[in-house]
């Protein structure tokens, strides 16, 4: 990469500035490797056109913006740094203007001055591969936020950190899982090759922030770049790259259970506020109990001395009563993310597995495009 511009001159709104470096920053990385990892590497061209991108070596993060280029070039500078100053600026043009070392940046009345850091220190920029398929944004940031909850917080276990993105014509599974639960969401998408079978691993994280930001159709890109197997996304001017997670995941589908005889339906916001207000005395790591018998669900919470609470709700249940018991902040978010009217719990035995999906009508049939398996706590 070349050296930085001797020059580089231009103007943009505040808000413009603002966004597009507050979300290309948010990919810098926490432990960088080497000083210019923290910098964001801005791009003008003579077109009016400016690129600003951050990199290390492992993620991406590029979008462009519109700006009133005086002078085109290139400069590097601390990324945060530049984050906190446009996002406190006067609601006015700024000028950037890179003057030797430095980048003078001057709002109104405010003035900052910025050191630069070398140009020709920085990686080159991972190319963007074509498209492997397309997805409407709202349908993916759905499908991402219902999975992401299930990835691992550990990150000594950097596979279960990740999820796992399957690819098979124009369907596409997304999996996660922590050892305790399992989410699994289906969905539809137009892919550039209808008999496409992929398969990758890309960190939670990386793939919730990528869904978060895009709106529109994304373009989702899954290609060797340099040797290495690489997963793109791109939309609206925004682009993030990420490579992929080495290793083999866990064969989680294998945990479903063939046959689950024992069901209960529920009405699902009467459920999630139940399950609020009991858990409000249930220890850290104790389990909320849940009774399925004579047509309801009664959740307790709370032993011997301690606060106690539970409640009643009308069920539908078949195949007879059983008692198990959940982990409140596992129970609690696998609910918030069931979008219809009523919660089926496909149930075999209590210290088994439980499914937990969504449906239209209480007597109807259950939604099985998004799945949330749930390994129940027995200690009461």
């Amino acid at each position: 990469m070349n050296a930085a511009s001797e020059q580089v001159k231009f103007r943009v709104e505040r808000d413009v500035l603002a966004e597009a470096v507050t979300w290309t920053t948010k990919a810098l990385p926490q432990r960088p490797s080497s000083p210019v990892l923290t910098g964001v590497l801005i791009t003008a061209e003579a077109d009016g056109t400016v690129r600003l991108a951050v990199f290390d070596y492992e993620v991406s993060s590029r979008t462009e913006i519109s700006a009133e280029v005086e002078a085109a070039g290139t400069f590097l500078v601390s990324g945060r740094l530049l984050a906190d100053i446009s996002k406190a600026l006067p609601n006015q043009q700024v000028t950037l203007e890179l003057n030797g070392g430095k980048v003078d940046l001057t709002c109104g009345s405010s003035r900052f001055s910025l050191m630069t850091m070398p140009v020709d220190e920085y990686p080159a920029l991972p190319e963007i591969p074509e498209a492997t398929g397309l997805v409407a944004a709202s349908d993916f940031q759905h499908a991402v936020s219902q999975v992401s909850i299930a990835t691992s917080k550990d990150d000594t276990v950097p596979i279960l950190t990740s999820v796992r993105v399957e690819i098979e014509g124009d369907r596409v599974a997304l999996l996660a899982t922590d050892r305790y639960r399992l989410a699994v969401r289906e969905f539809t998408w137009s892919p550039s090759t209808p008999d496409i079978a992929r398969n990758a691993l890309i960190r939670g994280k990386t793939l919730s922030d990528a869904a978060k930001s895009m709106g529109g159709d994304i373009r989702i890109s899954l290609s060797e770049s340099g040797g290495k197997d690489m997963l793109a996304f791109a939309a609206n001017g925004r682009e993030t790259t990420s490579l992929l997670v080495e290793g083999d995941y866990p064969k989680v589908r294998s945990l479903f259970p063939k046959d689950a005889p024992i069901a209960a339906v529920v009405e699902t916001s009467a459920l999630r506020e139940a399950v609020r207000r009991v858990a409000l005395v249930a220890e850290r790591n104790t389990p909320i109990r849940f009774e399925f018998a004579d047509g309801a669900i009664t959740l307790r919470a709370g032993a011997g001395d301690d606060a106690q609470a539970s409640e009643s709700l009308p069920a539908s249940i078949t195949g007879g009563d059983i008692t198990t018991g959940f982990n409140p902040l596992f129970i609690s978010e696998g609910l918030a993310q069931i979008e219809h009217p009523f919660v089926r719990f496909s149930m075999t035995e209590p210290k088994k597995s439980v499914v937990i999906t969504g449906q239209k009508e209480q007597d109807g049939e259950h939604d099985d495009s998004y799945r949330y398996l749930l390994m129940p706590i027995i200690r009461f």
